[in-house]
């Protein structure tokens, strides 16, 4: 579906036209594939080329060859697929001016990952798969490509993928509901029910039977399906089963009892509660469904809990008393742990924002992966449906295939889908992969995995009916280099970028004395990790708060804050994490650092490593730091890798503290350097280090101007009621669906 283009008014009163920190920017338009730039960038010009106007024209079979050798190009049904005169004509892509005879280059393999992805450069010869481009690369590859061309698959060739691994999966259920609308449910039912009959293995019935509920088609009986859920071994393969008889006639009664199951999260499976939520008679306007797939939403700092909680918590309560808001529901996960000390799967926080939690099978924290997507679509449109009225919006964030879960879910349900893209991954991927050591088996894997991301992004943005933006430094411009297809929003500036906001800090009647509480805390001295000693509250301090997470390179920030050789003279502050032992990313950041202080004592008293608070104590803990004492400095500090937005360091400058962020990502969006704060190279400890040694050099009288700009800056821009009243605007002009119409494929994607 080709998003909407919205003709709301920007801050310049222009349509649609994006903010940023220094006033209106405007998109210049895709990338062109003839753009010399672009050779600083593989990915970057492996997208110019396939989304440039002047490079594809048609979609054609000759775009989605070497799809593991599988004969499908040749099976396409009558009236679908590029007309034959069009073809005789020769219109496909031809090069670019100046462009023919070049081909990607890139680092490693990631040029024949591209090459195999996006084609080669028009005018050039498409070469055969190297010798580390596999089978299932090729496979992958030439999957992605056809669901961005919008060509249909036969049924028969995704199917020959069903034993894949989880983006191969991944990308044939993608391509999925097209194939069984171009060739007939018949045939699709009937391909499944011969395959389901002799099974390769059992998670491959798992993942057939996955694709009947998807495109609700009976490959089997009741009968038959009990069958198998009674006599499989595995696991997922059962609770597909299970998820398919709740679908056929008379199934739920062959289910086996609930208290046969195993665990918690069986018995919700076989009995699957109808959570009353609303009502919302009482307000017009939209229902508005926002995900929060990552992490727990009342616990920012700890697993893969971050600024999003903070903001989709404070988002979805200042929402449900906007005008054109019926209400919201803000669905998060839960895993074993979770169902096991609260199995109630809905509640209200505020009046007018529930919670709804899915049930996932996994022990620890869920991740939103290809694995649990069929789940998580079943129980989105289970417990969604049941509510007294169907959501009209289904808002999704996050490039994963969670996020592609919900948005099946708001296909199922006749809801509009709204996506939030962002540069990431696409930016600085190849050089990610260039800077990683290529002989490593993890660094191959993770190339592919943010491949993987960078697609699902891909249909994330073409199944949307609008999509608005984070912005980067140039606003919506770095956007629209990486979605092409963005620029034809809002007369071609690109989406519109509601600003992301804080909630208002709400001190207590005892404010006073609990920020001297929380200083008292932290300056307790004793020896504890999480505290400094009472004669060091004096000196400069250093401040950073998030998850405990190799993005955020809270490793990194030690140990260039031992390396400027500051700690002999000021004390640095972490804040993040969970209780103890944690994740294996926590453990894993938690014991870099332990390393570098290791033989260091006099650092190591001037560190103090607290566990993830409550946002309310952060933002308590970060206004008695800034108002410690008269010339004790404090810093805010941002180390990440990247950020997409930001929502701590906007906290932390919304408090009166000066900060430092990255100069790659969201946060240069809004935070200048030297006008309000400080941009720091985060992308190497040596360009951390220089960072540091820069903020111990600026004077007090900088530091606090930088500090009241800041302020200023949050006051005027980034408060929630002004993302709720502009997202309210956003949601309002959407079409609601017609569920019996709805679409799970949109057009491919047109230049």
């Amino acid at each position: 579906m080709v998003p909407a283009a919205s003709t709301r008014p920007g801050p310049s009163g222009r349509p649609g036209d994006p903010a940023s920190a220094d006033g209106p920017a405007s998109a210049d338009g895709p990338a062109r594939a003839d753009d010399p730039a672009l050779a600083d960038d593989p990915l970057e010009a492996a997208r110019a080329v396939f989304f440039d106007a002047t490079a594809r024209t048609a979609p054609t079979p000759e775009h989605v060859d070497h799809v593991d050798h599988v004969d499908h190009v040749d099976h396409e049904p009558p009236g679908r697929g590029p007309d034959a005169a069009e073809r005789q004509a020769g219109r496909w892509p031809t090069a670019p001016s100046g462009t023919a005879g070049r081909s990607f280059v890139g680092p490693g393999e990631l040029a024949g990952l591209l090459e195999a992805e996006y084609g080669p450069w028009p005018g050039t010869p498409r070469s055969e798969p190297g010798p580390s481009l596999g089978r299932v690369d090729a496979a992958v590859a030439g999957l992605r490509r056809a669901a961005r061309l919008g060509v249909p698959m036969p049924p028969q060739a995704l199917l020959a993928h069903r034993d894949g691994g989880p983006r191969l999966r991944s990308a044939v259920r993608e391509l999925w509901p097209r194939a069984v609308r171009g060739y007939g449910r018949a045939h699709a039912e009937a391909l499944l029910r011969t395959l389901l009959a002799h099974p390769a293995d059992e998670p491959s019935a798992g993942f057939l039977l996955d694709l009947a509920v998807a495109a609700a088609l009976r490959p089997l009986t009741a009968v038959e399906t009990a069958s198998l859920a009674r006599t499989t071994d595995d696991r997922a393969t059962r609770h597909s089963a299970w998820r398919h008889l709740h679908l056929l006639p008379g199934g739920v009664a062959l289910l086996p009892e609930p208290s046969r199951a195993l665990d918690v999260y069986e018995r919700l499976l076989l009995a699957p509660p109808a959570p009353v939520l609303g009502p919302w008679s009482g307000r017009p306007g939209r229902l508005v469904v926002q995900t929060m797939l990552l992490g727990g939403l009342d616990t920012p700092g700890q697993g893969q809990s971050g600024g999003l909680s903070v903001l989709l918590g404070g988002l979805g309560d200042r929402l449900a008393v906007t005008d054109r808001v019926a209400g919201v529901i803000t669905v998060v996960t839960a895993g074993h742990d979770d169902l096991a000390a609260d199995a109630g799967l809905a509640h209200e926080r505020q009046p007018g924002h529930w919670i709804v939690r899915l049930p996932v099978d996994t022990p620890g924290p869920p991740a939103p992966t290809h694995e649990h997507r069929a789940t998580l679509t079943w129980w989105a449109v289970r417990l969604l449906g049941g509510a007294a009225r169907p959501p009209d919006v289904v808002h999704v964030r996050y490039a994963d295939d969670g996020s592609l879960a919900l948005a099946d879910a708001a296909c199922v349900l006749g809801a509009a889908t709204v996506f939030t893209a962002t540069p990431d991954p696409h930016r600085g991927l190849a050089r990610q992969y260039e800077d990683g050591d290529q002989g490593d088996p993890r660094t191959a894997e993770t190339l592919r995995d943010e491949l993987h991301r960078v697609f699902v992004a891909d249909r994330l943005v073409a199944r949307a009916d609008t999509v608005v933006g984070l912005p980067g430094r140039g606003g919506t411009r770095e956007l629209v280099r990486h979605f092409p297809r963005l620029a034809r929003l809002n007369g071609g500036t690109g989406p519109t970028a509601p600003p992301e906001g804080i909630p208002p800090y709400r001190p207590a009647p005892d404010e006073h004395v609990r920020r001297r509480e929380a200083l008292a805390a932290l300056y307790r001295g004793g020896g504890h990790p999480d505290a400094l000693d009472p004669e060091d509250r004096g000196l400069p301090l250093l401040l950073t708060v998030g998850r405990l997470h190799p993005v955020k390179q809270q490793d990194l920030l030690v140990s260039a804050w031992l390396t400027a050789g500051l700690y002999r003279t000021g004390t640095l502050v972490l804040v993040g994490g969970g209780p103890g032992a944690g994740t294996g990313p926590e453990s894993g950041i938690r014991r870099r650092i332990a390393a570098l202080l290791a033989g260091r004592p006099e650092a190591a008293a001037r560190l103090a490593l607290l566990p993830a608070l409550p946002n309310t104590d952060v933002r308590r803990l970060q206004r008695a730091l800034a108002h410690r004492a008269p010339g004790a400095s404090t810093w805010y500090v941002c180390p990440s890798a990247k950020e997409e937005f930001g929502i701590a360091v906007l906290e932390a400058m919304e408090a009166g503290l000066a900060v430092a962020g990255p100069r790659r990502g969201g946060v240069a969006h809004y935070l200048r350097d030297q006008v309000n704060g400080v941009l720091m190279d985060t992308s190497s400890a040596a360009g951390l280090t220089d960072g540091l040694l820069r903020l111990s050099a600026v004077s007090d009288d900088d530091r606090r101007r930088y500090a009241a700009e800041g302020r200023k800056l949050v006051a005027r821009r980034f408060s929630v009621r002004r993302t709720a009243d502009e997202l309210a605007v956003v949601y309002k002009d959407l079409r609601h669906r017609d569920p019996a119409r709805r679409r799970a494929d949109p057009p491919p994607d047109e230049p």
